[in-house]
Formats: structure tokens, sequence, C-alpha cells
């Protein structure tokens, strides 16, 4: 299947706000950037056919691809002055790189790259920022068996906030850390049928306007999980993830497995 990447957001949380900024999704977790990351996992389950929906700085992500150096996550050999690749990451992918606007909302992207989709009835989507583990085959599966347009990966929220009930009189009755609340919150992975696009109106957004309208008529299949989910929306999630790689903790990294 196509995987459509959403990459070209302003990150507003893990901007310095120097001209310089890189996308989010290129921020670094180890030797490569989170979007590499999302795409190894993809590219892992056979699917290499990728669409990048760009918008901010968008020659961030160009330069990285037209420049790629494969030494950089690859062991190789160097012998008579020439470089003996031992293994190699993305010969087999094809991507293909749409400016999508830099200040288009996620619907808007996705409307503005379905011609790339080549008519495909089901394809893949994801912010491009998030890392996991989950099973894809099984989520692909068990949304081929339904008749939903739309299905959304959910998971428990990670934040460390705490809820808090209180009584008429003010007082508290109750603390519970919002990862024991029964919540599940979107988890950024997406399948998709060509339905969806019956409900992305001009300038619209894929959660706000077509999740939502699909929720309310039972056309999006959600799939629970409750495994290995880390987002990178802060600097401080992101270097959490990028120490957790340098110590060998990344069971994102399922072609490693």
């Amino acid at each position: 299947m196509k995987v459509v990447l959403f990459c070209g957001g302003l990150g507003m949380r893990m901007r310095t706000g120097t001209p310089g900024d890189v996308p989010k999704p290129m921020q670094l977790v180890g030797p490569r950037p989170l979007l590499w990351h999302v795409m190894r996992y993809y590219a892992h389950f056979g699917h290499t056919e990728f669409i990048l929906c760009l918008g901010h700085a968008p020659h961030h992500i160009t330069d990285f691809f037209l420049h790629y150096t494969e030494t950089h996550s690859n062991d190789f050999r160097l012998r008579g002055g020439r470089v003996e690749l031992l293994s190699n990451d993305i010969s087999d992918w094809e991507i293909t790189f749409v400016d999508t606007g830099a200040d288009s909302p996620i619907g808007e992207r996705l409307r503005r790259v379905r011609p790339y989709l080549d008519g495909d009835e089901t394809f893949l989507a994801n912010y491009a920022d998030v890392l996991t583990d989950a099973p894809l085959p099984d989520m692909i599966d068990r949304f081929a068996a339904s008749d939903a347009s739309a299905s959304m990966m959910v998971v428990p929220p990670t934040d460390s906030f705490h809820c808090i009930e209180l009584g008429p009189d003010g007082r508290a009755s109750g603390i519970t850390p919002v990862t024991d609340m029964p919540v599940w919150i979107n988890g950024g992975y997406f399948v998709l049928r060509q339905e969806i696009f019956d409900h992305l109106p001009e300038g619209g957004d894929l959660v706000a306007d077509a999740c939502v309208a699909l929720a309310k008529t039972g056309g999006l299949l959600t799939y629970p999980y409750r495994g290995y989910w880390r987002p990178t929306d802060t600097v401080k999630e992101r270097l959490a993830l990028d120490e957790a790689y340098l110590r060998g903790d990344r069971p994102w990294a399922v072609w490693e497995r």
C-alpha cells in the first residue's frame, strides 16, 4: 500500500524560533531523523511507496533524500578506495515529494496528494513524528475485514498529569493518573479508503472534520493498542527517544529484530 506521510507542519513546541528550524519529522533520533524511522517501520512490513506531504522548510527533507548517505546507518567495506555496502536502507523505496503548502491543515494536505494515490482503494497515512512497534499487518487486516472508511490507532494517554475528582464543596475526593483513566487518544496511524475524501472539505482537517463525521455514522474503526508508542511533540520527548536509541533501547525498530 502507498503511505502518505504528513511532514510539513511547523512543530511549534519543538521550535527554537531561529530561521534554521527544521520540520519536526527531521529532528534526529540517533543518526537519522524521525521521518526515516517511521518510513523504515512501514518498509519493514513491505510498504515502500511513500508520498511526502511537504510544507514548512521542505528543502530539509528533499535534500536529505537527494543526498542520502547509506553509510550513516549501514555497515560497509572500503576496498581499493571504493565503498561496498554490506546492507542498505532505501534502495527499494519509491518516494513522491509533494508541496502541499506551508500552512495547510492535515486534511487539505491529504486532498492535495490524492492524484498520486493512483486511485488505490486503500492506503496508509501517518503524522511522521510518532514511533511504535504496533503490528501493522493486524491493523490492516482488521480494517480490510470491516466496512469502515477509516481506521485510527488509539492509545492510552502518556502524559504525567493527574485527574482530580471534586466534591460539591470544592474538596478533592480522589486523584487518578490520566494514564489510569478509561481514555484513548489518537495514535497517529491510519488506514484509509478513498471514501475519506467524501468527508474532507477544502481546507479541512483529517480528524476534526473527516473522522468526527465518520464516527457519527459508524464509519470510523479504531485499533486500540497498549504496547510501545511514543510521541515527539516536545524537545524533551525527542531527547528521551534519542537517549533510548543510543543505549540500544529502541522497541520501534522492528526491522532490527
